[in-house]
């Protein structure tokens, strides 16, 4: 067995844990500019997250439509005023941790073939001198910093996986494999915790809305509408119009769209 083939298994979580941070990463430069939300058993996006369990019950093959990549900025800027610190700090570190990281790679794995390439990782230069204006001005080149984290999740996601690419590239080293593994998981933990998307379960303050006696316990999936799931502590005997799991009523799918309905509905509004 090759030190490579060994580190498969780690380097597919790494690109895992990597496609995941780029998937929630136009939701997170969203949620700067917004004021933190309360901590619910629906993730960050309650709407969207109950349109998708209602999508999914209607059709299970139907795929999921992804609703923010492609219209949502996907470049980390400037925020004068954000209203949500939490997202703007997991932002930067996310940012500086994978760039950081890319860096490293590109190093160690990159072979002085063609430096123009565009599959290349290309690292930045500080304190570059240029004219401009008329004025001599020090300026930064961020190099393949500037593609944003897009970009660099799609460059270590194949140096994890040490995919061929021509000569551009040496097998990427088992311990390096590691960090980036390391890197991808606190990455994603970050984004997902930020997000309020990270797994919980959690059981309401609220009695059960069909059996009006028992608790009702959240597994909130991590975020997957698919792997959400809600238990009433009452058991079989609660008329709610569910099947059964283990010996409690359960709510999976569309069927949460109800319970989170009901639910709402026996709440006191505000005066």
């Amino acid at each position: 067995m090759t030190e490579q083939t060994a580190t498969y298994p780690i380097a597919r979580r790494a690109a895992v844990d990597l496609a995941a941070v780029r998937e929630q990463w136009g939701d997170l430069l969203a949620a700067i500019a917004e004021p933190p939300r309360p901590a619910e058993w629906m993730p960050y996006e309650r709407r969207g997250f109950l349109d998708q369990l209602a999508a999914a019950d209607r059709d299970d093959d139907q795929a999921v439509a992804e609703p923010t990549v492609g219209r949502l900025p996907l470049v980390l800027r400037e925020h004068p005023a954000p209203a949500n610190l939490r997202a703007l700090d997991a932002a930067l570190d996310v940012e500086a941790d994978v760039f950081a990281m890319c860096d490293a790679v590109a190093e160690r794995v990159q072979r002085t073939v063609d430096r123009t390439d565009a599959r290349l990782w290309s690292l930045p230069t500080v304190r570059a001198a240029e004219w401009r204006h008329g004025a001599d001005r020090i300026v930064d080149r961020v190099g393949s910093r500037a593609h944003g984290l897009h970009w660099a999740c799609v460059y270590l996601a194949g140096r994890a996986l040490s995919e061929a690419d021509g000569d551009l590239f040496r097998p990427t080293p088992a311990p390096q494999v590691d960090q980036i593994a390391d890197v991808a998981r606190t990455a994603r933990r970050r984004v997902e915790v930020a997000l309020g998307r990270q797994g919980r379960t959690l059981t309401l303050d609220d009695a059960c809305p069909f059996c009006h006696v028992g608790r009702i316990t959240v597994h909130n999936g991590g975020g997957d509408p698919r792997a959400a799931a809600a238990t009433c502590s009452t058991g079989p005997e609660c008329p709610a119009p569910v099947d059964t799991e283990r010996g409690r009523r359960a709510w999976r799918g569309g069927d949460l769209v109800a319970l989170w309905v009901a639910i709402s509905a026996r709440r006191p509004t505000a005066a």
